[in-house]
């Protein structure tokens, strides 16, 4: 069995296929999203789309990410648009879903209402969107947003010193709970780099897909990763969130 951690796609349905067809996967697979699987690219319906198919065929745990509430809250109220969204990549949603029916929307809705706000497997490795705040761990967080919102816990874990080794009295005590944590949310571009970045015991899978990067598979065990073509590439007629 082999498991992946999938970064941001952002609507990049052609990235996403390119990646997955990487894996050659197998039945005994399973396929952890990180979340933000809308905003940017053209086919952000079109991604969710596939995706509830793809659970019915493999085993598919998707996080939720703070695009995606964003898509929820309108999929749910009708006109109300969030300008905040509209202007971060929700334009480009909104017109994706042009000739999807209302009972599509619906079932799009339920897709994105069922998504978990951070999963924990048996071997304590801890996958959530952003990060977050509470010293005690995820279950005693008080403020769930920060799943989706949160980049302190990546940016302390950059800024370590390495040298400080887990039994010090220094060490942080957010990163003492998990033997790993997985994250999207932040790319990785904005650092210069086009791959998984790795600090501490926090992994970043987001390569910067609603950007110029691409989109990445992890093999979590093996710290192997597959990668999409650069997503203006694919897109050559659009920008993307590269406003």
């Amino acid at each position: 069995m082999r498991i992946f951690a999938i970064g941001d796609i952002h609507g990049g349905l052609k990235a996403l296929l390119q990646v997955l067809n990487k894996l050659e996967l197998k039945d005994a697979d399973t396929l952890i999203f990180m979340g933000d699987y809308v905003d940017g690219w053209s086919e952000s319906a079109q991604v969710v789309d596939f995706l509830i198919n793809l659970q019915q065929k493999i085993d598919c745990i998707f996080i939720k990410g703070n695009h995606d509430v964003w898509c929820q809250n309108w999929l749910k109220d009708g006109n109300d648009v969030n300008p905040t969204w509209f202007m971060h990549g929700g334009k480009e949603t909104i017109e994706s879903y042009a000739n999807f029916s209302e009972q599509e929307k619906k079932q799009h809705l339920l897709f994105f209402e069922n998504m978990k706000m951070y999963f924990l497997d048996d071997q304590n490795r801890l996958f959530l969107h952003a990060g977050f705040t509470s010293m005690h761990g995820v279950e005693k967080e008080s403020y769930p947003h920060k799943f989706c919102t949160d980049r302190t816990l990546w940016e302390m874990a950059l800024v370590m010193d390495q040298k400080i080794q887990f039994n010090h009295h220094l060490y942080p005590k957010r990163l003492k709970h998990y033997k790993e944590i997985y994250i999207g949310h932040t790319p990785t571009t904005n650092y210069n780099e086009t791959e998984p970045m790795n600090a501490i015991n926090i992994w970043n899978v987001d390569t910067g897909a609603a950007f110029e990067g691409r989109v990445t598979a992890m093999n979590i065990d093996t710290k192997a990763f597959f990668q999409s073509d650069t997503l203006p590439t694919l897109y050559p007629n659009e920008k993307g969130r590269n406003k």
